[in-house]
C-alpha cells in the first residue's frame, strides 16, 4: 500500500483550484494575471512532484525551496487580484496557500524526518 503524501496531494489539489480560478480570470478578460497565476500556482505542485524523484537530499530540499518561492509569487498575484477592482475574490486560495507554505516551513526545519527514499512523507 502506498503511503499518503500530504504535501503532494494538497499541492495537486491547489493546482486544480488555480486552474479553475485562472479560467474565471480568462473569462473576465484578465489575461495577464491569469497567465501569471497559472504559471506560478501550478509550478508549486510540479516542483513538489519533481522532488519525489530527486537525486539527493540536497536536490530534494532545493526543489522544495523552488516550490516555496513559487508559492510566494503566487501569493503576490492573488493579493493583487484581491485588492484590484473587478477581480473575483481569491481569499480561499490565499488561505490554502498559507497552509501549503506552512508545510514547506516544516519540511525545511526537519527535512530528515520527511525524506525517505526521495519521498516526502507525513508532514
Amino acid at each position: 500500500m502506498e503511503k499518503e503524501n500530504l504535501i503532494l496531494d494538497k499541492s495537486f489539489a491547489f493546482s486544480l483550484k488555480i486552474i479553475d480560478y485562472a479560467e474565471i480570470l480568462e473569462e473576465s478578460r484578465k489575461y495577464i494575471l491569469s497567465r501569471q497565476l497559472l504559471k506560478s500556482g501550478t509550478s508549486i505542485g510540479a516542483n513538489i512532484n519533481e522532488a519525489q524523484s530527486s537525486e539527493s537530499k540536497a536536490d530534494f530540499i532545493h526543489k522544495l525551496k523552488i516550490a516555496d518561492k513559487e508559492a510566494y509569487e503566487t501569493e503576490y498575484w492573488l493579493k493583487l487580484c484581491k485588492f484590484s477592482k473587478n477581480y473575483p475574490n481569491p481569499d480561499a486560495l490565499i488561505e490554502e496557500l498559507v497552509i501549503l507554505k506552512n508545510y514547506f516551513q516544516k519540511s525545511f526545519l526537519h527535512p530528515k524526518n520527511h525524506y525517505i527514499n526521495n519521498t516526502l512523507f507525513h508532514i
